[in-house]
């Protein structure tokens, strides 16, 4: 993330790092798997936690990885879940996605899982990563789009919950729906549009286990998490009502025959 003047929607609670390690190459990256190449050196932009940061480390080995995250408090999380995977070529540093503290040309790969949507000018952090990406290297990135977000059996409590959760990052001046504009953000970025390979990726939570896991960990993000506090704060709904979203997340997490689905866009681009 970036340490400008952007808001991270989600913030680092404890239900939003619940989500952050629950994320793999396999699950959260495939699209991006078969550029990867053992020992390229990889920037993950806004690693959170690590996990998928150490992921991804594992398939470029013995190639050098460095994560970056503006939240220093996520950075020793990230660090101490490097130090017990061992003897990987990871390092994670508190740094501004729109100042990469990095010499041009420094990586074959620089990636950003959900990270764009995020940020107030998603343009110009491509802009920076495709600086610190060598020429011919791979920039990556996914993020997902909330209007593409679709579940069963129809809930008007969640209907609500998307419509605030677009509300607030409007008030933030951020792009809930990031995933459906990486291709117009890649090439407004400066990059050939004969190097850029859009894609779709989708996560999908049906199973018993799965809805009882998304359902709770959104139920309390919004109670507990940044988003709460952030709808609060412009005005956009108060602890009542953020309550009875929670207590509609719960209820869809109960169905049967629940079912939900959140669109990604994807890009990888030639720097």
């Amino acid at each position: 993330m970036s340490t400008s003047n952007d808001v991270y929607v989600h913030g680092h609670h404890e239900s939003v790092l619940r989500s952050h390690r629950w994320r793999t190459a396999e699950n959260s990256a495939a699209y991006l798997l078969p550029a990867l190449e053992p020992g390229a050196r990889l920037l993950d932009v806004g690693c959170g936690p690590g996990n998928l940061t150490i992921d991804l480390a594992q398939r470029v080995a013995p190639g050098a990885v460095v994560g970056i995250d503006a939240s220093s408090a996520v950075v020793e999380i990230a660090r101490k879940a490097a130090a017990e995977a061992g003897s990987l070529d990871v390092t994670f540093e508190v740094a501004d996605a729109y100042h990469l503290p990095f010499d041009d040309d420094s990586f074959d790969v620089v990636h950003a899982h959900q990270v764009l949507q995020h940020l107030t000018d998603p343009v110009a952090a491509l802009r920076e990563m495709r600086r610190v990406a060598r020429p011919g290297g791979i920039v990556a990135v996914r993020d997902s789009d909330y209007s593409g977000m679709t579940w069963y059996p129809a809930s008007a409590g969640l209907e609500e919950w998307s419509a605030l959760y677009h509300e607030v990052t409007q008030a933030n001046g951020s792009e809930a729906d990031a995933g459906r504009r990486l291709v117009s953000w890649v090439r407004a970025a400066g990059f050939d549009p004969e190097g850029i390979a859009p894609s779709a990726g989708v996560w999908c939570y049906a199973t018993p286990e799965d809805r009882t896991w998304w359902s709770g960990l959104w139920a309390d993000r919004c109670v507990a998490s940044n988003f709460a506090k952030q709808a609060i704060d412009h005005g956009l709904a108060d602890e009542v009502g953020l309550e009875q979203l929670a207590d509609a997340w719960h209820e869809w997490g109960r169905q049967p025959d629940g079912w939900f689905a959140v669109l990604h866009g994807e890009v990888v681009a030639r720097a």
